[in-house]
């Protein structure tokens, strides 16, 4: 019954959305029409928006027009997108494989708990869209191990000079005011952009952690408590300038600024046998974030080849500190720390495209270099007169070079690429007068192929393989600690950690940019992953890291559009409204089921697949007043090594209304409407099997309101230059 209702709404869809998606095109008959779909384009822009675009190698999602993606920071918009999955650890994945994070078309250079942070501080409203790459080619670093998620950021450039106000207020029990401003413009050949904004966050989050020690006889039982509340103030600077060099040349100027200083104050507290312990800390830390670019881009001749050459620099730093009073049975004792973190990364890269028309064929080549630097330095004070240190130094030089070929025979079209990369990683740890030396060199080819048969101009099927690597991060391997830590909790990385192989086999239908459905299969070899452990004989639980031999993915996935306007209004109305999605009533539903094999690494559960549905929703309202929901369930199930104990879900809704011709929007919304959101899972490890509760305070009501001055029906300027590397059709990217 259930595939006949998929394949009858599957019909459905390809019936309304047959016209949306153009015919495909020759290398040639692109470039030959070029001129005259750039000018479409800009016509159309701003009338008929695409809320979701389904292709064979990659899906985009609009952010800036969407009011139930928009009104968050960017991290909470990454977690609502189709296909995305949260781990407990915090982890990312799509359709169950791994993910690296992309911002503005480059790798982050900052990872783990401290991108999370910067995601979360970031508003959805300076983001334009995102782009979820499933299986990237050899044109993009070998370190996206699985899938990349593309945030790209707000690049509105209009002529004259315009503004743009925006301040989304949340609360329930706490304050949460972010106000923004974006100035843009264009005079001449110089076209700018500035974003200046603040959030002031207040917030909670509620831990119960059921631990049980099997190292002891008989085991030693110990329930934990934790009720943080978080203080973030975060002030952020973003400007860009275009000078447009020629017809055929862009240079490209990037600056990002990022201030951070929050605080978290926590009480804990810890039960067992014969223990009555009681914990208040408080925790500060002072973040800095400082990102330049420089691009250079330019078309070298009429037939089409084309170089991007781009330099960037990151500057990151951190000051946390903790101070920490316990008192265990009347007996007070004190935890304290100081850490000082500092990375630099250096990032220079070229792409070259050579097109050769006649044959139908492609060539692109390129190659970067990366360095990182990062040291961190810990002093610890541990109910003793006297301090432990713990120093850490991390060093990372990165050589690549890529060439990848397309060519179209008929209705297929076929990619080949190779990658080399060439890795030096250095990693120093000082502990306890312990040190620890890790040299890691790595000369490797990593593959990519893909094969895509179009079955008519709005179907086609494709199958790719390609063999990818990730380096263990920062805050996978830094044995300081970067959270409250006391008598029976700890928290470090593990510097022994080797990086991650993958190989990803995936095989997906694609039709009328909005339906997909297809599965993938993954296998990676030392995958590490985030588990609370505990030493024999120790009543100590510690936060690390641990390698497992092998983890194995198995993922299906399916998403589809219902237009309810052809069930609820009829054809002949539905006819008017499918060219204006600010009009439309719809559904779009995705489904994901994942299986993990941890292939021989026992737990004390049992180990079952993970499914998750999402829906979201549009529905126009009287007044022109645009309601969107979002509603997510995801029943018990094994996530990677975490078995997920109780079903999670969580409904989000939002009304938007226009006024003033469009330049000023009001938009109410309330996330996690019946307050259901919240983690429970279960962790199992040599010595320690732990229950663990998260509650955080998810359900939040807020408003916002954007006022635009200036003219904002003037046509945003198009900067990018045609590349092929990224489309496996051997269409150009417009």
């Amino acid at each position: 019954m259930k595939s006949l209702l998929l394949t009858g709404m599957f019909f459905v869809t390809s019936v309304f959305y047959a016209q949306e998606k153009p015919t495909n095109e020759t290398v040639q008959d692109s470039v030959k029409k070029e001129k005259t779909t750039e000018l479409k384009e800009v016509t159309i822009y701003g009338n008929n928006r695409q809320y979701l675009k389904v292709e064979s190698d990659k899906t985009t999602i609009n952010v800036r027009d969407n009011g139930m993606l928009n009104s968050g920071s960017s991290l909470e918009a990454v977690k609502k997108i189709p296909g995305v999955i949260t781990s407990p650890s915090g982890d990312i994945t799509i359709n169950g494989k791994e993910v690296i994070i992309y911002i503005d078309g480059a790798p982050s250079s900052i990872s783990g708990t401290d991108l999370q942070n910067y995601l979360a501080t970031l508003p959805a409203n300076a983001i334009e869209k995102v782009e979820l790459i499933y299986n990237p080619g050899a044109s993009y670093d070998a370190i996206a191990s699985g899938s990349i998620i593309n945030i790209v950021t707000s690049s509105k450039r209009r002529k004259g000079i315009n503004a743009s106000f925006n301040i989304n207020y949340n609360f329930n029990k706490y304050q949460k005011p972010s106000p923004q401003i974006l100035l843009n413009g264009k005079e001449k050949n110089l076209s700018w952009q500035t974003m200046i904004g603040y959030n002031y966050i207040d917030s909670e989050n509620y831990t119960n952690i059921d631990q049980n020690f099997t190292s002891f006889t008989p085991n030693q039982h110990l329930i934990q408590k934790n009720l943080a509340v978080t203080t973030n103030r975060n002030f952020y600077f973003r400007t860009g300038t275009n000078y447009k060099l020629s017809e055929k040349s862009n240079l490209l100027f990037n600056y990002n600024m990022n201030l951070s200083n929050d605080r978290i104050v926590s009480e804990a507290t810890t039960a067992g046998t014969g223990i009555d312990y009681f914990n208040n800390s408080l925790a500060n830390n002072k973040n800095n974030n400082h990102e330049l670019s420089l691009q250079f881009k330019t078309k070298l001749d009429t037939i089409g080849r084309t170089l991007d050459v781009t330099a960037s620099r990151n500057f990151f730093d951190k000051k946390p500190n903790t101070i920490s009073n316990g008192v265990n049975n009347n007996v007070s004792n004190y935890y304290n720390g100081n850490v000082d973190f500092k990375l630099a990364n250096y990032y220079l890269k070229y792409d070259f495209a050579i097109p050769f028309h006649k044959e139908n064929f492609s060539l692109n080549t390129g190659g970067k270099y990366n360095a990182l630097k990062i040291t961190d330095n810990g002093v610890y004070y541990l109910n003793t007169p006297t301090n432990s240190m713990i120093s850490f130094n991390y060093t990372e030089t990165n050589l690549a070079f890529y060439a990848e070929a397309r060519k179209k025979i008929k209705k297929f079209s076929f990619t080949s690429g190779i990658r080399f990369e060439d890795y030096n990683v250095d990693r120093l740890a000082v502990r306890s007068g312990i040190t620890t030396t890790v040299n890691f060199k790595n000369r490797n080819f990593f593959p990519n192929l893909s094969a895509l048969y179009e079955i008519n101009s709005n179907l086609n099927v494709s199958a790719s393989y390609s063999k990818k690597i990730q380096q263990a991060d920062y805050n996978t391997l830094d044995p300081n600690n970067f959270s409250s830590f006391d008598q029976y909790n700890s928290s470090s990385g593990n510097p022994l950690l080797n990086p991650t192989f993958f190989d990803n086999y995936e095989l997906k239908f694609t039709g009328f940019q909005y339906v997909q459905l297809g599965g993938n299969y993954t296998i990676s070899k030392d995958a590490n992953r985030l588990i609370f452990d505990a030493n024999p004989g120790e009543l100590i639980s510690n936060r690390t890291y641990k390698q497992f031999d092998k983890l194995n993915t198995m993922s299906i996935f399916t998403s589809f559009p219902i237009p309810l306007d052809y069930f609820l209004k009829g054809k002949e109305e539905y006819d008017v409204r499918k060219s204006n999605l600010d009009k439309m009533n719809f559904l779009f539903l995705n489904i994901n089921y994942i299986r993990f094999d941890s292939a021989g690494t026992k737990f004390s559960f049992d180990v079952k697949p993970l499914w998750s549905y999402s829906i979201e929703s549009q529905i126009i309202l009287p007044w022109e007043i645009q309601s969107s929901a979002y509603y997510k369930l995801r029943p018990p199930g094994t996530y990677q090594i975490y078995y997920l104990s109780k079903t999670i879900q969580w409904l989000d809704i939002s009304f938007n209304k226009y006024f003033l011709n469009k330049n000023l929007k009001i938009n109410i919304y309330c996330n996690d409407l019946f307050n259901t959101n919240e983690i429970n899972a279960i962790v199992s490890t040599n010595n320690l099997e732990t229950n663990y509760y998260q509650k955080q305070d998810s359900r939040i009501f807020g408003i916002g309101l954007t006022f635009n001055f200036g003219n904002i029906n003037l046509k945003k300027e198009d900067i990018n230059i045609p590349l092929e590397k990224k489309s496996q059709t051997n269409d150009l990217l417009r």
